[in-house]
Protein backbone atom coordinates (compact mmCIF):
# COMPACT_ATOMS: atom_id res chain seq x y z
CA UNK A 1 0.00 0.00 0.00
CA UNK A 2 1.19 3.39 -0.91
CA UNK A 3 2.05 5.88 1.57
CA UNK A 4 -0.74 8.93 2.10
CA UNK A 5 0.56 11.40 0.30
CA UNK A 6 -0.11 15.37 1.92
CA UNK A 7 0.95 18.95 0.82
CA UNK A 8 2.77 21.49 3.11
CA UNK A 9 3.99 24.93 1.89
CA UNK A 10 6.30 24.87 5.03
CA UNK A 11 8.19 21.93 4.62
CA UNK A 12 12.09 23.11 3.56
CA UNK A 13 14.89 20.62 2.56
CA UNK A 14 16.57 21.99 5.61
CA UNK A 15 13.59 21.69 8.01
CA UNK A 16 14.02 17.96 9.78
CA UNK A 17 11.04 18.75 12.48
CA UNK A 18 7.76 20.16 11.32
CA UNK A 19 4.33 20.76 12.94
CA UNK A 20 1.70 20.39 10.05
CA UNK A 21 -1.22 22.61 9.60
CA UNK A 22 -4.51 21.91 11.05
CA UNK A 23 -6.01 20.11 7.44
CA UNK A 24 -3.54 17.98 7.41
CA UNK A 25 -3.09 16.79 10.87
CA UNK A 26 -6.79 16.37 11.13
CA UNK A 27 -6.91 14.17 8.05
CA UNK A 28 -4.07 11.80 9.86
CA UNK A 29 -5.67 11.78 13.23
CA UNK A 30 -10.06 12.12 12.94
CA UNK A 31 -9.84 10.26 9.05
CA UNK A 32 -6.75 7.88 8.98
CA UNK A 33 -5.75 7.43 12.70
CA UNK A 34 -2.33 7.22 12.16
CA UNK A 35 0.30 6.77 15.38
CA UNK A 36 3.50 8.38 16.20
CA UNK A 37 6.32 5.95 14.37
CA UNK A 38 3.84 5.78 10.96
CA UNK A 39 5.68 6.93 7.74
CA UNK A 40 3.70 9.45 5.26
CA UNK A 41 5.05 11.48 2.26
CA UNK A 42 4.95 15.33 1.91
CA UNK A 43 5.08 17.67 -1.04
CA UNK A 44 5.35 21.49 -1.17
CA UNK A 45 4.08 21.60 -4.48
CA UNK A 46 7.61 22.78 -6.33
CA UNK A 47 8.78 19.31 -6.69
CA UNK A 48 10.28 18.37 -3.54
CA UNK A 49 8.67 15.16 -2.04
CA UNK A 50 9.51 14.16 1.10
CA UNK A 51 9.29 10.89 3.34
CA UNK A 52 8.26 11.34 6.93
CA UNK A 53 7.88 9.52 9.87
CA UNK A 54 4.53 11.07 12.62
CA UNK A 55 6.57 12.28 15.79
CA UNK A 56 3.39 13.65 17.99
CA UNK A 57 -0.07 12.99 17.34
CA UNK A 58 -2.39 16.32 17.77
CA UNK A 59 -5.56 17.46 15.84
CA UNK A 60 -4.29 20.59 14.94
CA UNK A 61 -0.92 20.09 14.63
CA UNK A 62 0.82 17.03 14.00
CA UNK A 63 4.64 16.99 14.35
CA UNK A 64 6.49 14.93 11.97
CA UNK A 65 10.65 14.10 11.22
CA UNK A 66 11.54 14.44 7.55
CA UNK A 67 13.40 11.28 6.93
CA UNK A 68 14.42 12.04 3.31
CA UNK A 69 13.63 14.17 0.45
CA UNK A 70 14.02 14.16 -3.74
CA UNK A 71 13.04 16.46 -6.45
CA UNK A 72 11.44 15.60 -9.60
CA UNK A 73 11.49 17.81 -12.41
CA UNK A 74 8.75 20.17 -13.61
CA UNK A 75 7.93 18.55 -16.88
CA UNK A 76 9.17 20.55 -19.85
CA UNK A 77 8.07 22.26 -22.32
CA UNK A 78 5.62 24.06 -19.61
CA UNK A 79 1.24 24.34 -20.62
CA UNK A 80 0.15 27.59 -19.67
CA UNK A 81 -3.80 28.06 -20.23
CA UNK A 82 -5.72 31.54 -19.56
CA UNK A 83 -9.22 30.70 -19.70
CA UNK A 84 -12.74 33.19 -18.77
CA UNK A 85 -14.26 32.75 -15.34
CA UNK A 86 -18.00 31.38 -15.96
CA UNK A 87 -21.09 32.02 -14.53
CA UNK A 88 -21.45 28.32 -12.73
CA UNK A 89 -18.33 28.50 -10.26
CA UNK A 90 -18.44 24.44 -9.83
CA UNK A 91 -17.77 24.06 -13.76
CA UNK A 92 -14.67 26.34 -13.69
CA UNK A 93 -13.52 24.49 -10.41
CA UNK A 94 -13.99 21.13 -12.22
CA UNK A 95 -11.95 22.86 -14.82
CA UNK A 96 -9.08 23.66 -12.21
CA UNK A 97 -8.92 20.19 -11.33
CA UNK A 98 -8.90 18.10 -13.92
CA UNK A 99 -6.34 20.49 -15.36
CA UNK A 100 -4.07 19.82 -12.74
CA UNK A 101 -4.76 15.98 -12.73
CA UNK A 102 -3.47 16.26 -16.83
CA UNK A 103 -0.27 18.14 -15.51
CA UNK A 104 -1.06 22.06 -16.83
CA UNK A 105 1.63 24.49 -15.36
CA UNK A 106 0.09 27.48 -15.12
CA UNK A 107 -3.46 28.85 -14.59
CA UNK A 108 -4.30 32.31 -15.58
CA UNK A 109 -8.39 33.30 -15.18
CA UNK A 110 -9.28 36.04 -17.20
CA UNK A 111 -11.90 38.87 -17.07
CA UNK A 112 -13.41 39.13 -21.00
CA UNK A 113 -15.85 41.51 -22.62
CA UNK A 114 -18.36 39.03 -22.26
CA UNK A 115 -17.05 37.25 -19.17
CA UNK A 116 -20.69 37.26 -16.82
CA UNK A 117 -18.93 36.54 -12.99
CA UNK A 118 -16.18 38.08 -11.82
CA UNK A 119 -16.27 36.67 -7.94
CA UNK A 120 -13.13 34.64 -7.21
CA UNK A 121 -11.76 32.80 -4.34
CA UNK A 122 -8.01 32.40 -4.53
CA UNK A 123 -7.68 30.31 -1.21
CA UNK A 124 -10.83 28.21 -2.31
CA UNK A 125 -9.64 27.36 -5.87
CA UNK A 126 -5.93 26.84 -4.80
CA UNK A 127 -7.15 24.38 -2.26
CA UNK A 128 -8.66 22.57 -5.18
CA UNK A 129 -5.64 22.55 -7.24
CA UNK A 130 -3.62 20.98 -4.40
CA UNK A 131 -6.23 18.30 -4.01
CA UNK A 132 -6.58 17.41 -7.71
CA UNK A 133 -2.20 17.63 -7.46
CA UNK A 134 -2.03 15.06 -4.09
CA UNK A 135 -4.94 12.70 -6.14
CA UNK A 136 -3.06 12.32 -9.31
CA UNK A 137 0.50 12.16 -7.02
CA UNK A 138 2.16 15.13 -8.61
CA UNK A 139 4.83 17.39 -6.90
CA UNK A 140 4.09 20.30 -8.92
CA UNK A 141 1.47 22.63 -7.79
CA UNK A 142 0.13 24.40 -10.78
CA UNK A 143 0.78 28.49 -10.87
CA UNK A 144 -2.48 30.19 -10.31
CA UNK A 145 -2.85 33.96 -10.63
CA UNK A 146 -5.90 36.58 -9.29
CA UNK A 147 -7.88 37.26 -12.96
CA UNK A 148 -6.58 39.29 -15.62
CA UNK A 149 -8.10 41.77 -17.96
CA UNK A 150 -7.62 40.05 -21.39
CA UNK A 151 -7.74 43.50 -23.31
CA UNK A 152 -5.47 45.24 -20.54
CA UNK A 153 -2.49 41.79 -20.83
CA UNK A 154 -2.02 40.80 -23.96
CA UNK A 155 1.17 42.61 -23.50
CA UNK A 156 1.95 40.81 -20.74
CA UNK A 157 1.64 37.04 -22.20
CA UNK A 158 5.61 36.63 -23.33
CA UNK A 159 5.47 32.79 -24.36
CA UNK A 160 7.22 31.13 -27.50
CA UNK A 161 4.22 30.05 -29.19
CA UNK A 162 0.69 31.52 -28.45
CA UNK A 163 -2.79 30.42 -29.37
CA UNK A 164 -6.22 31.47 -28.92
CA UNK A 165 -9.40 29.01 -29.68
CA UNK A 166 -12.61 31.03 -30.92
CA UNK A 167 -15.65 29.93 -32.43
CA UNK A 168 -15.88 32.43 -35.50
CA UNK A 169 -15.58 31.36 -38.34
CA UNK A 170 -12.50 32.66 -39.75
CA UNK A 171 -9.38 30.49 -40.47
CA UNK A 172 -7.98 28.45 -37.98
CA UNK A 173 -5.18 25.67 -37.59
CA UNK A 174 -5.03 22.07 -35.97
CA UNK A 175 -3.00 22.71 -32.89
CA UNK A 176 -0.80 19.67 -34.15
CA UNK A 177 0.16 21.28 -37.35
CA UNK A 178 1.58 24.30 -35.80
CA UNK A 179 2.72 23.02 -32.60
CA UNK A 180 6.63 24.05 -31.85
CA UNK A 181 7.34 20.67 -29.43
CA UNK A 182 10.36 22.46 -27.66
CA UNK A 183 8.46 25.68 -26.67
CA UNK A 184 6.61 26.37 -23.84
CA UNK A 185 2.65 27.42 -24.93
CA UNK A 186 -0.07 29.45 -23.86
CA UNK A 187 -3.59 29.27 -25.01
CA UNK A 188 -6.28 31.46 -24.62
CA UNK A 189 -10.08 30.28 -23.76
CA UNK A 190 -12.99 32.29 -23.94
CA UNK A 191 -16.31 32.92 -22.34
CA UNK A 192 -19.67 31.48 -22.55
CA UNK A 193 -20.47 34.15 -25.27
CA UNK A 194 -17.31 33.47 -27.32
CA UNK A 195 -14.06 36.37 -27.71
CA UNK A 196 -15.19 39.90 -28.86
CA UNK A 197 -13.97 41.06 -32.42
CA UNK A 198 -12.01 43.16 -30.72
CA UNK A 199 -10.19 40.18 -28.58
CA UNK A 200 -9.71 38.11 -31.50
CA UNK A 201 -7.78 40.83 -33.65
CA UNK A 202 -6.16 42.13 -30.74
CA UNK A 203 -4.57 38.23 -29.64
CA UNK A 204 -3.78 38.28 -33.67
CA UNK A 205 -2.14 41.40 -32.99
CA UNK A 206 -0.30 40.26 -30.22
CA UNK A 207 1.18 37.32 -31.92
CA UNK A 208 -1.62 34.92 -31.12
CA UNK A 209 -2.14 31.91 -34.01
CA UNK A 210 -5.91 31.11 -34.19
CA UNK A 211 -6.60 27.31 -33.87
CA UNK A 212 -9.29 25.14 -33.55
CA UNK A 213 -10.63 22.87 -30.66
CA UNK A 214 -12.55 20.56 -33.04
CA UNK A 215 -16.03 20.60 -34.93
CA UNK A 216 -18.37 21.29 -31.94
CA UNK A 217 -18.96 24.12 -30.58
CA UNK A 218 -17.74 23.08 -26.67
CA UNK A 219 -18.37 25.24 -23.02
CA UNK A 220 -15.56 27.09 -21.79
CA UNK A 221 -14.49 24.10 -19.40
CA UNK A 222 -14.82 21.66 -21.73
CA UNK A 223 -12.92 23.80 -24.07
CA UNK A 224 -9.92 24.64 -21.46
CA UNK A 225 -9.75 20.52 -21.03
CA UNK A 226 -9.55 19.47 -24.58
CA UNK A 227 -6.84 22.21 -25.37
CA UNK A 228 -4.62 20.59 -22.16
CA UNK A 229 -5.17 16.98 -23.64
CA UNK A 230 -4.02 18.58 -27.29
CA UNK A 231 -1.26 20.42 -26.12
CA UNK A 232 -0.22 17.33 -23.05
CA UNK A 233 -0.20 15.14 -26.13
CA UNK A 234 1.65 16.56 -28.37
CA UNK A 235 4.44 17.25 -25.84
Amino acid sequence: MSLPYFYSEQVKKDNYIISLEEGPSRHITQVLRMEPGERLLLTDGKGNVHSAEISQIHKKSTGVKILSSVHSKQSTPGISIAISLIKNTTRFEWFLEKATEIGVNEIIPLLCERTEKHHFRLDRMKSILVSAMLQSQQAWLPELSEPRDLLKNFSQFKYPQKFIAHCEGTEKHAIRNVFEKDKDVFMLIGPEGDFTQKEIEEAIQNNFLPVTLGETRLRTETAGIVAACLLKNLL
